[in-house]
């Protein structure tokens, strides 16, 4: 089922994720539902924040992007990406393995707001999967980029707290906009 994505402005989306300890048939039907909500959207990667739900919860797909290359470390070793794709993490943490690169981001709870962010080229990650079995990984470029990215959704931060003041500066009106727009439509529910 394709879940409403929040936006901007909706209270959820500054709310720490509860940790998962069970993996219930609710949280499967979560997953798939955001699974089918991120492909639906065209997305790389959704928190469950995204959808309303704050849990620690996020899953991701790059397969689909060809431009912005990804590498993944499994025990040391090279590893297709694709091997791990999609990608199911629960509880996770990302532990800095690289120099800080910048990139452009946009996020699902931001339509038609991009920026370019700084963030380590490199993250060590380590999770549960949809199983709830550990898994553990390094990963590089749009992977990395991904995870970090999710991850801080999962912690009520947004990419906006992490551009430089210039570029928010810029993009305030916007922010205000669809932060605006979000709480007139939470007014009427």
């Amino acid at each position: 089922m394709i879940l409403e994505i929040v936006k901007y402005g909706h209270p959820v989306l500054r709310k720490k994720g509860e940790r998962i300890e069970t993996i219930t048939p609710e949280i499967k039907k979560l997953i798939a539902d955001m699974f089918e909500t991120m492909e639906a959207s065209h997305g790389v990667g959704l928190a469950a924040q995204q959808v309303g739900v704050a849990k620690q919860l996020t899953v991701i797909d790059v397969r689909g992007v060809t431009d912005r290359p990804s590498t993944l470390e499994i025990n040391g070793k090279p590893a297709e990406v694709a091997s791990i794709m999609p990608l199911v993490l629960i509880n996770p943490v990302v532990t800095p393995a690289g120099e800080p690169a910048t990139g452009g981001e946009g996020c699902l709870s931001f339509p038609e707001i991009f920026a370019e962010i700084t963030r380590p080229g490199t993250v060590d990650v380590s999770a549960l999967d949809a199983k709830g079995k550990p898994i553990s990984f390094r990963c590089g470029g749009l992977l990395a980029r991904a995870v970090q990215h999710e991850t801080d959704h999962l912690n009520g931060l947004l990419f906006i707290d992490r551009m430089d003041k210039k570029t928010k500066a810029e993009l305030q009106p916007e922010l205000d906009d669809l932060q605006a727009a979000t709480k007139k439509v939470l007014a009427k529910k």
